[in-house]
């Protein structure tokens, strides 16, 4: 509960004391650039100085807090943790631990060449099975992603990443891939796609090997703010999900702080 109420009071200290200079990050006139699509890591991070507070709401209650602050231009370093059944009836179950998110930039986009970002994100999603000792949505663990934008009637982000979840007490421990597009509509609104091939979740414990397909949509609503609608498991893969496919919604707001 202390961590809690200092996740809670931070947020609203940065809400208070953010400078008016920040962007969102959906739309062809954002210089935010996005850190994920929906559960993908892309390989986006945040300038020097910039401080990002997010959430997400999901199924089940499903609430997380995230936050990322640029410790450098090319070194980014955030925290989260949440809670089932956060939002509902009966007593929340918190998260065991925080989670961590490292990203490091080892290339920038050039030409004729994306950009690459190596990281660990530690943030599982969905309840936690504590029989499987994993989250329903396994945190990526350690990553490498590639990102390389395109001018095509706006523009258009490709995204491909390799990831090793140390979410792997299920004995379903491969390395796993994960695809993804970003489109945006106009200078405030994008549409996200993603394809985890779940090749670490396909043992017919919580996925049935069809891999995760997840969608979203995108909207900069004013300076710093992006609101975000997603639609994910649309390939019916979760086992426990009988009809497939779920809806969360998602908030961030970023601001240059120092």
């Amino acid at each position: 509960m202390k961590l809690k109420f200092i996740l809670t009071l931070t947020l609203i200290l940065v809400l208070m004391e953010a400078s008016l200079f920040a962007q969102g990050s959906a739309g062809s006139k954002s210089d935010l650039e996005p850190r994920v699509l929906v559960d993908m890591n892309t390989a986006g991070i945040l300038k020097r100085g910039m401080f990002a507070v997010s959430t997400e709401q999901l199924p089940e209650g499903v609430f997380i807090l995230k936050m990322d602050v640029g410790v450098f231009n090319q070194f980014n370093f955030g925290i989260s943790y949440g809670a089932s059944n956060f939002v509902g009836k009966g007593e929340m179950k918190f998260y065991k631990y925080p989670g961590v998110n490292v990203r490091l930039r080892i290339f920038d986009e050039e030409p004729q060449f994306p950009a690459m970002v190596l990281g660990f994100d530690s943030q599982g999603k969905g309840e936690y099975i504590d029989s499987l000792r994993r989250f329903e949505v396994k945190s990526p663990g350690f990553f490498v992603v590639a990102s390389k934008n395109f001018n095509f009637m706006g523009l258009m982000s490709l995204h491909g990443s390799l990831n090793y979840s140390l979410e792997n007490s299920d004995q379903d421990n491969n390395l796993n891939i994960i695809i993804g597009v970003e489109k945006t509509i106009g200078s405030e609104v994008s549409v996200v796609a993603e394809y985890d091939f779940g090749l670490n979740d396909d043992e017919n414990k919580v996925g049935r090997g069809r891999g995760y397909l997840n969608a979203g949509v995108r909207w900069s609503i004013g300076k710093g703010l992006t609101l975000g609608f997603d639609f994910r498991n649309l390939a019916n893969n979760r086992i426990s999900d009988t009809f497939g496919g779920d809806r969360a919604f998602r908030l961030e707001f970023a601001a240059m702080i120092f």
